[in-house]
Formats: C-alpha cells, structure tokens, sequence
C-alpha cells in the first residue's frame, strides 16, 4: 500500500481478514496456535515456514500494529515492546555490546537517562551525553567505539529540536546507527527515515493510542537490524506487546493524523498566549518564531507538536501553585491523551536523575510541561490564569 496517503495507511494498512471476512480488526487473544502436523510445527520453529508460534513473539493482532505503523513511518520492518522504555532497553540490547558506547541527547526523558548511566553501565556500555542542538558537540562525543547515537526530537520537556540530517551524517561516518525517539511527533508529523535516520522508537502509549488506555512501543528500521536483531531479542527476553493492546493501538492510529492536528493547533495558541503572560518568563514550543530551532521544525516537521513548556516567575513554589490551581487540566506525566495535562518535570519525570543531569538538560524549578488536547484553548488559558494570576 506504499502509494496510498498517511490518512488512508492509518486506516487501511496492517489488515488481514479471517475465514469471517470481518471488516473491523480482529482481536487473537490466544497464548498459542495449533499445528497441522510434527513437521509444520519443526519447521516454524526453526524459522523454515511462516506462520504464529506463541504470542509472545508472533500474534496477528501485533501484527497488524506493527504492518500499519512501519507502512505510516516507511520502514521495512517493526517490532511491537510492552512500552517505550522496553523499546528503548530492547533496541539497546539487540545492538549493542559490553565496551560499546552511546551518545545521547541530554534532553531525553528521565527513565531514558536513567536506564543508559544506571542499567546498560553495568553491561559495561558507556554513555556519552551531548550538550545542546549544534551537530558539532555531537561530532565532539564520538569515540571510535560508539556504536549508536540516540535522540528525542522533539526533547522531552524542552523541546528541542535536533538536526536529523546532520546527525544521520555523523553517525555514518564513525560506523554508528541513528535512533530517533519520534514519540513526539509520530509519523503525523515527521517522517525521520526520509531524513537519514537508522531506528525509530515509539512509546506508543502516547500519541498512537491518544486516549491514556494501553501501554505500547515499537522499534522500526530496515528489516536486518529489526528482525535479525531487536526481533531475536524480544523472543527470547519478552519484553512483549499484548494483543489487546496492539488492538486498542490499531483503533487510536486510525485517528492520529486529526488528533495531531487539532492538537498542534491548539498548542501554537496556547504558547502564545503563554508568551506574552506577565507570569511566565520563558515558553519552549517549537511552533513559535522564539524557539532556538524554530526554522529547523518547521523543515522537519508539519507542525510543532502538542507539547508546551514554559517556566513560572518564582521557581518550584510558583510552578506548583500553577498546578494546584488547576480545576480542569490533569496533573498527571503521561502525555499524548485527548484530555490536556500538566506536570512538574523537576519533581516527576526528571526526579530521579541527578541534580547535575536536570542542569544538563535545562529542567528548572520553574518548569512546567503542558501535553495539549482537544478541549477548548480558551478553558485551558482560563484554568492556567488561575494559578498565574
């Protein structure tokens, strides 16, 4: 279906109908399937014939997900994980080895930091992080041993927006794959294998679902590093979607690209209004003329995005009272949803990092990180007037 539009890919893309001709997708909520024979059975374990196993690494219900999302991002091959972080984990370990290294972005989700300098450290995997935008502090951090270079573009909370191109370029030249987290964006609005990128990750949870209902990941690429790689891991490891949430996923991918859209809209006016508040000294939305990588977003991606941070006059005490004040918008972390929420990354999701990493990576007292919905903007500038006035 690769001469078909993204609206009709969600949609269409990834079906495979039973005996029974349905038309919405099916939900397999099976441990296994049956073989017609000992022989059938030998041959799909040893990877001689194709066919469903055991769901922990093959259902057709993640299959679907998997077909519709890599015919949305243009890649050769997916892989369905239990959520981001096992994609993450799982895209690490299928690629990397003891003695290997990493350069990151130092504006990466918390758990991400986390699972780099905590966990791959002890697996004897070093990790380098790279301070700010510029491609050079990234071509500054390579060692003849790195092995991958890894990004959010946008950042998680600050959104900044990293130079896909450049970077893919960089990575080529010291023998390192490109894994670009486009959880942000997702295939609505950016397309990083257009641009040079080896792996995409996905924390599905957020914006393919829409709704806060299933957790979910996925790692997309060429079919070699995917299938012969990051596949073999999960069906050995685990770290497995189920097929309920790969069918929850399949019904909210339908609806991504008009989510995304009214939500992109709806955060431009929200930051701003935020811009030109009295209260708020700084606003972080790459939709706006202000933001640092402005005119790169705006090559990159079709909009900037549902997510606005912005910092409070008054440090930590201002932001909370911020988020105390709110009647309508939701203190929660997760983002993506269709309902608007709000969060204190300082205290939340970069909480458990070091004191010295949030300084790395921007992350204030005064921070807070707006996931915009579909409610009106107008009730959301009033129920953020009520803490900031």
């Amino acid at each position: 279906m690769q001469d078909y539009d993204i609206e009709t890919l969600a949609v269409r893309s990834g079906i495979h109908r039973s005996q029974f001709n349905e038309h919405s997708e099916a939900l397999y909520l099976t441990s296994s399937f049956v073989f017609e024979n000992a022989a059938q059975a030998a041959d799909r374990f040893c990877n001689n014939a194709p066919g469903n196993i055991y769901s922990r690494f093959t259902n057709p219900t993640v299959t679907a997900f998997q077909e519709r999302l890599a015919a949305l991002e243009g890649a050769q091959a997916c892989v369905a994980t239990a959520s981001g972080m096992s994609a993450i984990l799982a895209t690490a370990m299928a690629t990397l080895k003891g003695g290997d290294h990493i350069v990151c972005s130092s504006g990466v989700f918390g758990a991400t930091v986390q699972l780099f300098s905590t966990v791959l450290s002890k697996f004897g995997i070093e990790t380098a992080y790279a301070d700010g935008t510029q491609p050079s502090t990234w071509r500054a951090a390579m060692k003849p041993n790195t092995r991958l270079l890894f990004l959010e573009t946008p950042s998680n909370p600050l959104t900044e927006v990293f130079d896909i191109s450049a970077l893919a370029q960089i990575a080529r030249d010291g023998g390192a794959l490109l894994a670009v987290d486009n959880c942000f964006c997702t295939p609505a609005l950016q397309r990083p294998f257009e641009l040079g990128a080896d792996l995409v990750i996905h924390s599905a949870t957020k914006y393919l679902d829409g709704q806060g209902r299933v957790l979910g990941g996925a790692v997309l690429g060429a079919s070699g590093p995917v299938m012969d790689a990051v596949f073999s891991f999960l069906r050995t490891a685990g770290p497995s979607l189920s097929p309920f949430n790969a069918w929850v996923l399949l019904k909210g991918i339908e609806t991504l690209r008009i989510r995304m859209e009214a939500q992109s809209r709806g955060a431009l006016e929200l930051g701003q209004w935020l811009e030109s508040h009295p209260r708020v000294e700084r606003v972080y939305y790459p939709g706006l003329a202000s933001h640092p990588q402005h005119a790169l977003a705006m090559r990159q991606q079709r909009s900037g995005g549902a997510i606005v941070s912005f910092v409070v006059k008054g440090g930590r005490e201002a932001a909370w009272r911020v988020v105390d004040s709110t009647r309508m918008i939701s203190i929660t972390a997760n983002l993506g949803d269709t309902k608007t929420t709000i969060t204190h990354p300082a205290t939340t999701t970069h909480g458990r990092i070091s004191a010295e990493a949030r300084a790395r990576a921007g992350i204030t007292e005064g921070l807070l990180r707006v996931a915009v919905g579909l409610e009106s903007v107008r009730d959301l500038q009033n129920d953020l007037a009520r803490g900031l006035g």
